[in-house]
């Protein structure tokens, strides 16, 4: 939504905005002219909003409810209310478009692409889901006085199928793991979901799907585009010469027609050579050099939330990641032991939405006791009201870890005190990004 916000807001329409609660994405977008208000009240609508005209275009997204009193209003007084994901494939309609789907994955892909392209010289803009270390920002805009026909890169959001409005030429597909179930009813629908996205590819572009997801999906009907399949150690393109660090991991790209070696990505993890893996083929596509590519991976600084490394010291080490499915916290507590291979990992995790939980509760449970501690927060609702019986604690039968429960928020600091983390992990996608700096602080404060 804030890089929609941000595109109109740069090609000079006002733009008015509100959200549940203050962040620091919103103070950015005040910061940049933007007026955003917090309080779910007809009352608050900005005076040029009053009247409804061909001239105002309310852009929705589906976290808010269409219980909303804003929305009610919009609604009953006849203004053009549009999907964030149509607005979306209005915008982009008529460039080159790369489009990154996948169930986890998809941020960093597609910050990995547009950070490849731009860092080439290639004219590109790009509309994320998250905020990249490398621009500070979840848009990246066009040269517009650039000769060359831009390429747009943006993510390809499965919720509410959104990603249905766009109109790629080139398809990344990350992952088809379940989710988003209260919005498909079943796995089957999600394929179906999927399948149909993937049909929209042009023909004469290509489909780059990780070898897990093919697998899933290949008896649809998923249209003519060429597929390429990549995966960690096989597929059409994988990786080789793989290298452990605790500050980055190095391995060599290798595909039919294409061999690069020696890249270094300095985002760790697994799951993230898998994703710098897809990029790079997008990047090969439009004729990068191996020299740029090898730069562009090397100098690629990672997504806010996504294996961020907020703290480092021989005492301790401070983590914060967006993972919100079991698949994800399973690919980045992998990497996290395999970094740290003899070192005590602590896991803090606050479950997302009343229905994952209840959906993938077993996945939850196996994954998280990956860590020798758990630690859970309370739900974090999102746009869900609660369930009856579906809590966090829920969880902590199936957790094998030695060391597991279950803590407000308010009492996080005083617990870990108690039990000196080696590694400390942060994971999930609701607020507990909220903790990050008092986290830090606590760090920083105990150190000096």
């Amino acid at each position: 939504m804030s890089a929609i916000a941000r595109w109109f807001n740069h090609i000079g329409v006002p733009v008015y905005g509100y959200d549940k609660t203050a962040s620091p994405l919103t103070e950015a977008l005040e910061a940049e002219g933007m007026q955003i208000s917090y309080e779910d009240d007809s009352s608050i609508v900005p005076e040029p909003f009053k009247t409804s005209g061909a001239d105002k275009l309310i852009v929705w997204t589906p976290a808010v409810p269409q219980t909303s009193k804003l929305y009610k209003y919009f609604e009953a007084n006849g203004f053009a209310i549009k999907k964030r994901a149509a607005v979306l494939g209005l915008i982009t309609r008529n460039m080159e478009t790369v489009a990154i789907a996948g169930t986890h994955g998809k941020t960093t892909t597609s910050s990995i692409v547009a950070h490849l392209l731009k860092n080439a010289g290639h004219n590109t803009a790009a509309f994320l889901g998250g905020l990249t270390q490398n621009y500070k920002n979840n848009l990246i805009l066009h040269d517009e006085g650039s000769t060359e026909s831009p390429v747009v890169v943006v993510e390809a959001d499965e919720f509410d199928r959104s990603f249905l409005h766009l109109h790629p030429d080139l398809s990344i597909v990350t992952s088809v793991d379940p989710d988003h179930l209260d919005i498909y009813g079943d796995a089957e629908q999600l394929m179906e979901g999927f399948a149909a996205f993937i049909r929209l590819t042009n023909p004469d572009g290509k489909l780059i799907i990780h070898q897990n997801a093919y697998e899933k999906i290949k008896q649809k009907e998923i249209g003519t585009t060429p597929i390429y399949q990549y995966g960690l150690h096989s597929g059409d393109i994988h990786a080789d010469n793989i290298k452990v660090g605790t500050t980055s991991f190095s391995f060599d790209y290798v595909a039919a027609d294409q061999r690069i070696d020696g890249l270094v990505l300095g985002v760790p993890g697994f799951h993230n050579i898998e994703n710098a893996l897809a990029a790079i083929a997008v990047a090969i596509h439009y004729g990068l050099s191996k020299e740029a590519i090898i730069d562009g991976i090397g100098t690629y600084k990672g997504v806010k939330r996504r294996f961020e490394k907020i703290y480092n010291s021989d005492r301790i080490t401070y983590i914060d990641d967006y993972a919100h499915h079991p698949e994800e916290i399973k690919a980045f507590l992998q990497s996290v032991k395999a970094m740290y291979p003899d070192k005590k990992i602590t896991a803090v995790f606050q479950p997302h939405l009343f229905t994952r939980t209840r959906d993938f509760a077993s996945g939850f449970s196996k994954s998280l006791s990956l860590a020798d501690e758990v630690i859970l927060l309370d739900i974090y609702p999102a746009r869900e009201q609660p369930i009856a019986g579906i809590t966090s604690e829920m969880l902590l039968p199936e957790i094998t870890s030695p060391n597991k429960c279950v803590i407000s928020k308010d009492d996080l600091l005083t617990h870990l005190d108690q039990h000196t983390p080696a590694v400390l992990v942060t994971i999930g996608a609701g607020d507990i990004d909220r903790l990050v700096k008092p986290i830090e602080k606590w760090i920083t404060d105990d150190e000096e």
